[in-house]
């Protein structure tokens, strides 16, 4: 998943993918996966770049976490068995979870409703 506090902070801040790079001790292709969400940035270099950048950790970072679902179908038609891996973040899996527990609770009241007649 895309860092993007962290892009916007560093091009406001006119800082390039090359100079963050150079104090990681990595080369920019390697920095440039790290803000594409393709490599994890880990605590320290999350603490390196947040001192580059003068701003608190608070307001760049963003968690790699994420569920990863795999549905297992028939979707060919031929027996064989498709695997689909869906990464799903955390912070959009819990907005979910809290939607379901919304419905469920109206649910529950229309319920209650219908019985009452």
């Amino acid at each position: 998943m895309e860092k993007t506090k962290l892009i916007e902070v560093r091009k406001r801040k006119n800082i390039t993918q090359e100079k963050i790079a150079d104090i990681l001790c990595m080369d920019v292709s390697n920095y440039n996966r790290r803000e594409k969400g393709t490599s994890k940035i880990s605590m320290h270099e999350w603490q390196k770049i947040s001192e580059l950048l003068d701003v608190p950790l608070d307001d760049i970072y963003e968690s790699d976490e994420s569920l990863v679902f795999i549905f297992n179908d028939n979707a060919t038609g031929n027996g064989n068995i498709v695997s689909n891996n869906y990464n799903i973040p955390l912070s959009v899996w819990e907005t979910q979870k809290k939607y379901i527990e919304k419905l469920e609770a109206e649910i529950e009241m229309l319920k209650a409703k219908i019985n009452e007649k």
